[in-house]
């Protein structure tokens, strides 16, 4: 009698951790889109420190 009380125990636990499906779940996740703002620059600020440079050393060349 223990013996069997001892097998349906073991059933009953290996029936409970085997529950589930290995069948493929259809949930679908959209990627999330992280868009980030470039900050707006001048392309002439590049330039403007090199040309006042260049008119800074002309300007003391010339004296």
């Amino acid at each position: 009698m223990k013996k069997l009380a001892l097998a349906v125990a073991f059933a009953g636990a290996a029936s409970t951790a085997m529950a589930g499906s290995y069948a493929k779940d259809d949930v679908v996740m959209e990627p999330v889109v992280v868009v980030e703002e470039a900050a707006q620059s001048s392309s002439s600020a590049g330039l403007l420190i090199p040309l006042l440079l260049i008119a800074i050393v002309a300007a003391a060349a010339a004296d």
